[in-house]
């Protein structure tokens, strides 16, 4: 049995989030506090399952009756080989970070790409007929491509070192996919950093991941990455007077639509984005 990460062993969760390590994960707060608004007497925590168990994982939720699970690295593609059905989004990606529970079944979901999207409408960003550029090429740029086709950009042009990688991707978005270089960016109306540069902790903390001569107050900059909340992209498209999101809007509108699908109920985001903010503010 899996044990609550900082609770008795024996509590009972209704819902979690699996990873490794997962100590960081602002999730705990970010669903606990939409618990908590709506009324609910649910208990939200982590679990640190190895790379390997995600099975253990799926099999606690199902003898345990949870509602459902939050997945992180490392385990999104193996869970979504292991759940009994899949969304249309998950089985395009290959990936699931949600899990639901429709009686005995367990329904995997990837809510991540829906997620960005509704953050940038929620931040008065249009998406029909908009030409985008995505930066990187990785689980987080795919989910974000594949979703941007939906919402009927007119173009999704992925920016990654990796042209194999890059073309992949971009095959998500269908018609509207393709790839482009560095030194394309300035064309686009929509900017989005899917890569770690940026990220504190790692080697590309301080770093940035665009050159920022191309940047220009006709685009909308949006950063995938949210700690520290202000990275230096932020920073400069903040100098340079371009208008930008953070990287919080996505994490937790992600989550909003987990806690949507798990209790039928229309998640309370200003709760959930006042929790996220505390959470990482504290670190």
């Amino acid at each position: 049995m899996l044990t609550p990460y900082g609770m008795p062993p024996n509590t009972e969760v209704a819902a979690g989030v699996i990873g490794y390590p997962v100590r960081h994960s602002l999730s705990p707060a970010i669903c606990q506090a939409a618990f908590d608004q709506l009324g609910l007497d649910w208990i939200y925590a982590a679990f640190e399952v190895l790379p390997g168990d995600a099975a253990e994982a799926l099999n606690h939720m199902r003898d345990r009756g949870m509602a459902g699970l939050s997945v992180t690295m490392p385990h999104k593609a193996d869970v979504a080989a292991m759940v009994d059905e899949l969304s249309p989004a998950a089985a395009t990606l290959g990936v699931v970070n949600c899990v639901s529970r429709d009686g005995d079944r367990l329904i995997g979901h990837n809510t991540d790409g829906a997620g960005f999207c509704d953050a940038l409408l929620a931040d008065g960003m249009e998406l029909a007929g908009v030409g985008c550029a995505v930066l990187g090429a990785g689980g987080a740029a795919r989910a974000v491509v594949a979703e941007l086709a939906r919402r009927g950009v007119a173009e999704v042009a992925v920016v990654a070192r990796r042209p194999e990688r890059a073309t992949s991707a971009a095959a998500l978005a269908g018609s509207v996919g393709t790839t482009a270089g560095p030194t394309d960016v300035g064309r686009y109306q929509l900017v989005v950093n899917a890569t770690p540069v940026g990220m504190a902790e790692t080697e590309g903390a301080g770093q940035l991941p665009v050159d920022p001569d191309l940047l220009h107050p006709h685009q909308h900059v949006a950063e995938l990455v949210y700690n520290p909340l202000q990275t230096p992209l932020l920073a400069e498209c903040h100098r340079r007077g371009v208008p930008a999101s953070t990287g919080l809007g996505m994490l937790v509108y992600q989550a909003a639509h987990a806690i949507r699908i798990w209790t039928g109920s229309e998640p309370p985001v200003d709760a959930m984005t006042a929790a996220a903010t505390a959470a990482l503010e504290s670190r």
